[in-house]
């Protein structure tokens, strides 16, 4: 007699094999061949209801109030899925509200700024919270108003933006203790982009708030509805009135907000275009600008990667939104000896696509947000056909209402191709071929973008190897589109600078406490005034000068001080000089006067040194630093009596300044190797590492006081960090500097990470910040001058430092070496490396 349970195991064995038969059937039956998926769509009753409890009209948010000032107009704001008129959204007029939203932003920012980090902490929390309990509704808003899928905004737009708020709670609360050197900005004008419009307005609110400051959002003219839910959440969460507002408009809006004599800081995602447009018209105004910008990111694919992986990886890196992710993998770089393989792979891959309304839970890819994008698309796809690429698309049938493309391939096509080079911004994957890791760097780099990139290998190596030397501000390994509040996201050269997220994002929404607020504004005519054009140095002896040509009885030898680059002392191009007066009339010396030409062979040399100097051991480079430090003090009257000879200050307080100066070097030299980054705390499996690398090539113009103190505070950091620079002295005391040559030069620094030229500051300046092969400026001189060069780092979007002619105690550590020196020499990458076997 069996038992009971030797009587269930008969029965789960027969049922077992029943099971394998059946499943033999189906599989050699064409059944599965016919099968189609059902729809299974979201309700959207909730979503509509709220609408409607509005009238299906919404107003401008300002003071926690929707208002409907007399005279403005509305505009549809549709489902691109399906071409339905969802609401009516008034548009701000771009003067009169701009003045009454940025009022009540500035009215609110005392009191909130003034709360304990515990007050505004609870705050955040309680938004996180709100949105939790609405996540349903927040996601079916988001998904009839962008036209994504469903599935995408309610597994990964909404809980990103709720994980948003809650950590960020978390650094409002430890502000006091972890950030206590640093304050809230003050009014912050924000302007948000509409493929991820809840997202991103969590992405620059959070940060935002939770440091203090108040807020004026600007959301895109197409995807408007989620903010305006958001509004109410604040309202439910008890936040004050204006700390946040909310200002639908047009371009002219947005642009007036931007530029606001109340508002202190911009924050811009969006167009790398429009990008370098509020660049320019902020400029020289003292608004801190953080610009998160377009990608051409490249999805890199060697051939030990696991491909059927790889190939899904690739869905989420393209198709994902539609392709309207500015760190989309747009650009498969694909090894030679795997490349038809994969190309077939993603054929197959394509082909069980799913493109449908955006509430239907199994579609894959949803609509374009508005016919603008779909043409644009379009004629991308277009023109790649004209130049006799290949085109292979999902063989779908598309709906025949709504904004809808298939996803799409090219191959077969150049380098050079727009589709290649242009952010299409939609689902339109391009393939290249490599033959080895050297060539996909190259490839990888050949953009004016640094978005993002991804790296696809089983060779941990390897894929380190390749995300150290790809220039991008986040680089996935095995994986793509991951993102967390806890590691910051931005961009290398044009897709622009600044950070969101992370502890990093934060100094985006705050400054050092000894800084005041400056807000400058120029007249059209001194904008348009010359600047950076001098005549070159003639003959000048002004009156009462001494020319002391005798050492006693014995006649000096003249001597100019040369140029220094690449490690050598050069004639400047045009053979000019100048004679450098002290303040008592003495004659102190002669410097070259550099020009357009010296600049152009300064940067040629920094470029050449970057790339070694930064792959020094930081290390090696401190003891390089210290044996500056060394040298100099092995000539510390020389250069005392030199400072005192150019300013007129007394011997002791020259003194001072040389015993500061080495300091400064020691103190820099001490953060070579102490600034390397850290572990991101993010939910991944694995590790996301950040780690702070050089930003390239810099040039640096002196300010005229601390001949000495200001050199070495600005170069030191500079270089500690792997940068290679172009240095223009003080203008009025530049012989502190120029007698430097041989203490480099007898310190180890190598040629070329350390150039300096002089002459004019501001006709120098002026040629490294139009420079494309400059990667950062920083300027220390006069107010309409930081403008100048505010305006022209807009053409290829280099950081900038400058001072707004505001004077810097130099000898005050808070800022004279602060680690504000280090933000400036340093971009942050982080590199996500998922585990597991």
């Amino acid at each position: 007699v069996k038992s009971n349970e030797e009587e269930e195991d008969d029965v789960k064995e027969l049922c077992g094999k029943e099971r394998h038969r059946s499943s033999r059937m189906l599989l050699n039956s064409s059944l599965l061949e016919k099968l189609e998926y059902g729809p299974a769509p979201e309700a959207d009753a909730a979503a509509n209801a709220w609408i409607q409890q509005h009238g299906g009209k919404f107003g401008l948010f300002i003071n926690n109030q929707f208002l409907h000032p007399e005279g403005r107009e509305y505009s549809e704001t549709k489902n691109p899925a399906r071409d339905t008129v969802l609401a009516q959204i008034i548009e701000g007029h771009p003067v009169e509200d701009v003045n009454l939203a940025v009022a009540s932003a500035k009215a609110a920012f005392p009191a909130w700024s003034a709360l304990p980090g515990y007050e505004r902490a609870k705050y955040l929390y309680a938004i996180a919270r709100q949105m939790q309990k609405h996540k349903r509704l927040l996601s079916v808003v988001e998904s009839l108003d962008n036209g994504k899928s469903f599935r995408e905004t309610r597994d990964a737009d909404v809980p990103l933006c709720i994980r948003h708020f809650y950590y960020h709670a978390g650094w409002a609360q430890l502000m006091d203790t972890e950030l206590k050197d640093w304050k809230a900005i003050g009014v912050v004008a924000q302007v948000i982009p509409w493929n991820f419009p809840l997202l991103m307005l969590a992405w620059k609110i959070a940060p935002a708030i939770a440091m203090g400051n108040t807020i004026v959002l600007k959301p895109a003219p197409s995807t408007r509805l989620s903010a305006m839910l958001f509004a109410e959440i604040c309202m439910e969460a008890g936040l004050p009135p204006g700390v946040v507002n909310i200002l639908p408009g047009g371009n002219d809006l947005g642009f007036n907000l931007v530029n606001h004599e109340d508002v202190d800081k911009a924050a811009f995602t969006g167009s790398t275009g429009v990008g370098r447009l509020l660049r320019q018209s902020t400029a020289g105004s003292g608004k801190k600008l953080s610009l998160e910008l377009g990608g051409k990111s490249p999805f890199i694919v060697f051939d030990d990667a696991d491909l059927d992986s790889t190939v899904e990886g690739l869905v989420d890196a393209i198709w994902y939104n539609q392709g309207q992710v500015c760190c989309a993998g747009s650009r498969l770089l694909v090894q030679e000896s795997v490349a038809q393989r994969v190309i077939e792979k993603i054929k197959r891959r394509m082909n069980n696509l799913r493109v449908g309304d955006s509430l239907d839970k199994c579609i894959d890819m949803g609509a374009l947000v508005n016919e603008m994008q779909l043409q644009r698309v379009t004629h991308y796809v277009d023109l790649a056909r004209k130049e006799g690429a290949s085109v292979y698309q999902t063989p779908v049938q598309l709906p025949e209402k709504g904004l809808f493309f298939p996803p799409t391939m090219i191959y077969d096509v150049q380098t050079t191709s727009p589709c290649v080079v242009d952010e299409i911004f939609g689902p339109v994957l391009t393939v290249l071929t490599f033959r080895g890791p050297k060539e996909a760097v190259e490839l990888a780099n050949n953009t004016a973008f640094g978005l993002a990139s991804s790296v696809w290998t089983e060779t941990l190596s390897k894929a380190l190897d390749v995300a150290f030397q790809i220039k991008a501000g986040v680089v996935w390994v095995n994986s793509h589109n991951m993102f967390d509040a806890a590691s910051g996201f931005g961009g290398y050269k044009e897709s622009g600078f600044g950070r969101e997220s992370g502890k990093e994002g934060l100094y985006e929404y705050m400054k050092l406490k000894w800084q005041k607020s400056v807000k400058l504004t120029f007249t059209d005519e001194q904008k348009a005034a010359p600047w950076g054009d001098s005549p070159a140095p003639i003959p000048f002896f002004p009156e009462g000068a001494k020319n002391e040509v005798f050492d006693g009885d014995r006649l000096k030898v003249n001597r100019t001080t040369k140029l220094y680059i690449g490690g050598a002392q050069v004639r400047p191009d045009q053979d000019h000089s100048r004679v450098i007066y002290g303040k008592t009339g003495i004659r102190c010396g002669e410097v070259g006067w550099a020009n357009r030409k010296d600049i152009r062979n300064a940067v040629e040399a920094a470029h050449a040194a970057a790339p070694g100097w930064g792959k020094r051991a930081a290390f090696n480079r401190a003891q390089i630093l210290y044996y500056v430090a060394e040298n100099l003090d092995a000539r510390f009257e020389e250069f005392a009596q030199r400072i005192a000879q150019q300013t007129g200050e007394s011997i002791e307080e020259a003194r001072k300044e040389v015993t500061q100066s080495i300091e400064r070097l020691f103190y820099w030299a001490a953060f070579t190797d102490k600034y390397g980054g850290h572990v991101q705390e993010t939910p991944l499996y694995g590790a996301t590492v950040c780690i702070t690398e050089s930003v390239g090539v810099v040039g640096i113009a002196c300010p005229d006081e601390k001949p000495l103190l200001g050199f070495v505070s600005l170069f030191a950091p500079a270089i500690v960090r792997g940068n290679a620079v172009i240095i223009i002295p003080s203008e009025s005391s530049p012989l502190s500097a120029t007698d430097l040559y041989q203490v480099l030069e007898t310190s180890d620094v190598p040629g070329g990470v350390v150039n300096i030229v002089t002459g004019d500051r501001d006709p120098l300046i002026k040629v490294l910040a139009q420079h494309m092969d400059v990667d950062a400026v920083w300027y220390f001189g006069t107010a309409i001058g930081s403008h100048h060069v505010e305006k022209l780092s807009s053409c290829n979007l280099k950081r900038t430092f400058v001072n707004y002619g505001e004077p810097r105690d130099w000898v005050d550590p808070t800022q004279g070496a602060s680690f504000e020196f280090l933000y400036h020499a340093t971009q942050l990458k982080n590199i996500w490396m998922p585990a597991g076997v």
